[in-house]
Protein backbone atom coordinates (compact mmCIF):
# COMPACT_ATOMS: atom_id res chain seq x y z
CA UNK A 1 0.00 0.00 0.00
CA UNK A 2 3.05 2.66 0.89
CA UNK A 3 4.58 1.30 -2.46
CA UNK A 4 1.88 2.32 -4.51
CA UNK A 5 1.37 5.72 -2.82
CA UNK A 6 4.80 6.62 -3.28
CA UNK A 7 5.08 5.43 -6.68
CA UNK A 8 1.93 7.68 -7.38
CA UNK A 9 3.74 10.35 -5.85
CA UNK A 10 6.97 9.73 -8.40
CA UNK A 11 4.74 9.67 -11.10
CA UNK A 12 3.04 13.06 -10.18
CA UNK A 13 6.39 14.18 -9.58
CA UNK A 14 8.11 13.26 -13.11
CA UNK A 15 4.93 14.87 -14.68
CA UNK A 16 5.65 17.89 -13.71
CA UNK A 17 9.14 17.66 -14.62
CA UNK A 18 7.85 16.67 -18.65
CA UNK A 19 9.04 19.62 -21.04
CA UNK A 20 6.71 21.71 -22.03
CA UNK A 21 7.69 23.63 -25.70
CA UNK A 22 5.90 26.48 -24.92
CA UNK A 23 7.26 27.03 -21.69
CA UNK A 24 10.86 26.51 -22.90
CA UNK A 25 10.18 29.02 -25.98
CA UNK A 26 9.05 31.63 -23.25
CA UNK A 27 12.29 31.01 -21.30
CA UNK A 28 14.07 31.29 -24.24
CA UNK A 29 13.04 34.46 -25.29
CA UNK A 30 11.36 33.01 -28.35
CA UNK A 31 8.06 33.72 -29.84
CA UNK A 32 7.79 30.72 -32.08
CA UNK A 33 3.97 30.44 -31.76
CA UNK A 34 0.74 29.83 -29.08
CA UNK A 35 -0.94 26.82 -28.85
CA UNK A 36 -4.33 27.07 -27.67
CA UNK A 37 -6.22 23.84 -26.06
CA UNK A 38 -8.17 23.80 -28.98
CA UNK A 39 -4.89 22.70 -31.13
CA UNK A 40 -5.11 26.45 -32.55
CA UNK A 41 -1.38 27.83 -33.35
CA UNK A 42 0.09 30.94 -35.20
CA UNK A 43 3.54 30.78 -36.23
CA UNK A 44 5.41 33.64 -38.08
CA UNK A 45 8.65 33.50 -39.74
CA UNK A 46 11.38 36.14 -39.65
CA UNK A 47 12.13 37.13 -43.22
CA UNK A 48 15.74 36.02 -42.92
CA UNK A 49 14.52 32.37 -42.20
CA UNK A 50 11.36 32.04 -44.76
CA UNK A 51 12.23 29.19 -47.40
CA UNK A 52 11.73 30.02 -51.33
CA UNK A 53 8.48 31.59 -53.16
CA UNK A 54 6.26 28.99 -53.22
CA UNK A 55 4.76 29.04 -57.25
CA UNK A 56 0.81 27.19 -57.43
CA UNK A 57 -1.60 26.92 -60.11
CA UNK A 58 -4.69 25.61 -60.59
CA UNK A 59 -8.67 26.08 -61.50
CA UNK A 60 -11.15 27.61 -59.38
CA UNK A 61 -14.73 27.21 -58.55
CA UNK A 62 -15.46 28.82 -61.06
CA UNK A 63 -13.54 27.34 -63.89
CA UNK A 64 -11.14 30.48 -63.81
CA UNK A 65 -7.21 29.26 -64.31
CA UNK A 66 -5.28 30.76 -61.64
CA UNK A 67 -1.24 31.36 -61.23
CA UNK A 68 0.25 32.65 -58.29
CA UNK A 69 2.96 34.48 -60.61
CA UNK A 70 -0.44 36.87 -61.01
CA UNK A 71 0.21 37.71 -57.19
CA UNK A 72 3.65 38.80 -57.72
CA UNK A 73 4.33 41.98 -55.22
CA UNK A 74 0.83 41.32 -53.09
CA UNK A 75 1.15 40.25 -50.00
CA UNK A 76 -1.09 36.96 -49.90
CA UNK A 77 -3.64 35.09 -47.69
CA UNK A 78 -4.05 31.46 -48.74
CA UNK A 79 -6.58 29.16 -46.88
CA UNK A 80 -6.95 25.62 -47.03
CA UNK A 81 -10.59 24.68 -46.06
CA UNK A 82 -13.87 22.48 -47.59
CA UNK A 83 -17.43 23.19 -46.75
CA UNK A 84 -18.23 20.21 -44.49
CA UNK A 85 -15.32 21.09 -42.11
CA UNK A 86 -16.87 23.07 -39.04
CA UNK A 87 -14.51 25.32 -38.08
CA UNK A 88 -13.88 26.81 -41.69
CA UNK A 89 -17.76 27.91 -41.26
CA UNK A 90 -16.96 29.55 -38.11
CA UNK A 91 -14.20 31.47 -39.53
CA UNK A 92 -15.34 32.49 -42.89
CA UNK A 93 -16.77 35.84 -41.95
CA UNK A 94 -13.49 37.03 -40.24
CA UNK A 95 -11.42 36.05 -43.50
CA UNK A 96 -14.13 37.68 -45.49
CA UNK A 97 -13.96 40.54 -43.05
CA UNK A 98 -9.85 40.96 -43.22
CA UNK A 99 -10.63 40.48 -47.31
CA UNK A 100 -12.63 43.52 -47.80
CA UNK A 101 -11.26 45.39 -45.25
CA UNK A 102 -7.30 44.68 -47.11
CA UNK A 103 -7.67 43.94 -51.03
CA UNK A 104 -7.11 47.62 -51.87
CA UNK A 105 -3.94 47.37 -50.14
CA UNK A 106 -1.97 44.95 -52.35
CA UNK A 107 -3.30 41.85 -50.38
CA UNK A 108 -4.99 38.99 -52.36
CA UNK A 109 -6.92 36.04 -50.73
CA UNK A 110 -7.31 32.56 -52.49
CA UNK A 111 -8.81 29.84 -50.81
CA UNK A 112 -7.56 25.96 -51.45
CA UNK A 113 -10.24 23.70 -51.42
CA UNK A 114 -9.16 20.52 -50.33
CA UNK A 115 -12.13 18.14 -50.87
CA UNK A 116 -15.03 19.54 -52.44
CA UNK A 117 -16.72 20.05 -56.04
CA UNK A 118 -16.85 23.49 -57.62
CA UNK A 119 -20.66 23.74 -56.82
CA UNK A 120 -20.26 22.35 -53.20
CA UNK A 121 -17.53 25.48 -53.11
CA UNK A 122 -20.17 27.59 -54.50
CA UNK A 123 -22.49 27.10 -51.93
CA UNK A 124 -20.35 27.48 -48.77
CA UNK A 125 -19.39 30.91 -50.57
CA UNK A 126 -23.01 32.12 -51.50
CA UNK A 127 -24.33 30.65 -47.63
CA UNK A 128 -21.14 32.31 -45.86
CA UNK A 129 -20.78 35.72 -47.96
CA UNK A 130 -17.37 34.83 -49.39
CA UNK A 131 -16.56 36.80 -52.53
CA UNK A 132 -12.67 35.81 -53.13
CA UNK A 133 -11.90 32.80 -55.09
CA UNK A 134 -11.01 29.14 -54.31
CA UNK A 135 -8.48 26.85 -55.65
CA UNK A 136 -10.56 23.05 -56.50
CA UNK A 137 -7.50 20.86 -55.08
CA UNK A 138 -9.36 17.87 -54.61
CA UNK A 139 -8.47 15.67 -57.47
CA UNK A 140 -4.95 16.83 -58.44
CA UNK A 141 -4.00 17.63 -54.39
CA UNK A 142 -1.22 19.94 -56.76
CA UNK A 143 -1.67 23.28 -54.55
CA UNK A 144 -1.48 21.50 -50.70
CA UNK A 145 1.74 19.99 -52.34
CA UNK A 146 3.55 22.84 -53.46
CA UNK A 147 2.90 24.49 -49.61
CA UNK A 148 4.04 20.93 -47.99
CA UNK A 149 7.27 21.40 -49.96
CA UNK A 150 7.99 24.21 -47.47
CA UNK A 151 5.46 24.37 -43.96
CA UNK A 152 3.30 21.70 -42.96
CA UNK A 153 -0.49 21.63 -43.31
CA UNK A 154 -0.85 19.54 -40.73
CA UNK A 155 -4.73 20.37 -40.34
CA UNK A 156 -8.00 22.12 -41.69
CA UNK A 157 -8.24 24.98 -41.45
CA UNK A 158 -5.07 26.69 -42.02
CA UNK A 159 -4.14 29.96 -43.14
CA UNK A 160 -0.66 31.26 -44.64
CA UNK A 161 -0.23 34.68 -45.40
CA UNK A 162 2.50 34.82 -47.73
CA UNK A 163 5.04 37.75 -48.27
CA UNK A 164 5.16 39.89 -51.28
CA UNK A 165 7.55 37.98 -52.47
CA UNK A 166 5.28 34.71 -52.33
CA UNK A 167 7.21 33.44 -49.27
CA UNK A 168 5.40 31.77 -46.12
CA UNK A 169 5.49 34.58 -43.01
CA UNK A 170 2.68 33.27 -40.96
CA UNK A 171 0.98 30.16 -40.49
CA UNK A 172 -2.58 29.64 -38.30
CA UNK A 173 -2.76 26.41 -37.85
CA UNK A 174 -6.41 25.67 -36.97
CA UNK A 175 -9.66 27.59 -36.84
CA UNK A 176 -8.54 31.60 -36.84
CA UNK A 177 -9.73 32.86 -33.68
CA UNK A 178 -10.34 36.51 -34.74
CA UNK A 179 -10.21 38.62 -37.81
CA UNK A 180 -7.84 40.81 -35.42
CA UNK A 181 -5.28 38.27 -35.41
CA UNK A 182 -5.14 37.79 -39.48
CA UNK A 183 -5.09 41.58 -39.46
CA UNK A 184 -2.69 41.80 -37.30
CA UNK A 185 -0.55 39.38 -39.51
CA UNK A 186 -1.62 40.72 -42.99
CA UNK A 187 -0.36 44.36 -41.62
CA UNK A 188 2.89 42.99 -40.17
CA UNK A 189 3.65 41.68 -43.99
CA UNK A 190 2.31 44.31 -45.29
CA UNK A 191 4.82 46.62 -43.47
CA UNK A 192 8.20 45.06 -44.86
CA UNK A 193 9.68 45.98 -47.58
CA UNK A 194 9.19 44.32 -50.69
Amino acid sequence: MLGAALAAVLAVGLVACAPDPVAEQYLNGEDKGYIAANGFTVLEIAPEDREDPIEFAGVTEDGEEFDSADLAGDVTVVNFWYAGCPPCRVEAPDLEAVWQDYQDEGVAFIGVNTLDEPDTAKAFAETYGITYPSLMDAQTGEAKLAFARVISIQATPTTLVLDKQGRVAARVLGELESASILETLVKDALAESA
